[in-house]
């Protein structure tokens, strides 16, 4: 199962992404998977605990975002959404088509937390920070 292995990359970017933002722990983490990617959604939700297990991203909420399959078509130049397993033009049915999106696997937004835990003596809380688009 390499998805224990994508998710271990993950990991290791949102460490990144929380030390420079010097946050405690990230909170959501928001996942633009196509089909076309190789990676199995339900997979990579079942590797994540495991891979996320004694970092910032422990107990953190994976949202996974399904991207369509969408081509360019070289004929009549229209893009459109398209079937994985049938990459033709949905409006001239012509194969001369470049794909646009559905291959990609993007780190899309990390919901941080930063500042110390909530601190029960003061009643301080935890700032929240959206580092979002990351690519």
């Amino acid at each position: 199962m390499h998805e224990l292995s994508i998710c271990q990359a993950l990991i290791e970017q949102i460490e990144t992404i929380a030390q420079r933002h010097e946050a405690s722990a990230a909170e959501r983490i928001e996942l633009r998977i196509g089909p076309l990617s190789g990676v199995e959604p339900h997979l990579l939700e079942q590797a994540f605990p495991i891979a996320s297990a004694g970092t910032v991203a422990a107990g953190a909420e994976l949202v996974i975002n399904s991207l369509p399959v969408t081509v360019s078509c070289a004929g009549c130049g229209t893009t459109s959404s398209v079937l994985p397993n049938r990459l033709v033009c949905a409006n001239c049915g012509d194969w001369h088509t470049t794909l646009v999106s559905g291959d990609e696997l993007e780190l899309y937004r990390v919901e941080l937390l930063t500042g110390a835990p909530d601190d029960l003596s003061t009643g301080t809380a935890p700032e929240r920070t959206t580092s979002g688009n990351v690519n």
